[in-house]
């Protein structure tokens, strides 16, 4: 749906901030061409990277991506 003629847009200033409560995981994946294989999320970012030497130890395989995930808030600024 587009706007008719007498639609106004309002800027409302928002922030995002990490909810440090809310956890972070950490995750290896092979990058190989043909692998699939990933440590899966970790609580602890060592848990990832020993899967990764593991891995790297029983297959070969030297290329991995690293994925770490956090969780945000977006909240509307005070005064608004």
């Amino acid at each position: 749906m587009s706007p008719g003629p007498h639609t106004v847009y309002r800027y409302v200033p928002h922030t995002i901030r990490q909810i440090p409560e809310a956890g972070v995981s950490y995750e290896v994946c092979s990058s190989e061409p043909g692998c699939a294989e990933g440590s899966g999320p970790q609580d602890a970012q060592e848990n990832a990277q020993d899967w990764a030497l593991r891995h790297t130890g029983r297959t070969g395989h030297a290329l991995f991506h690293r994925v770490v995930t956090d969780h945000a808030r977006v909240t509307r600024e005070e005064g608004e």
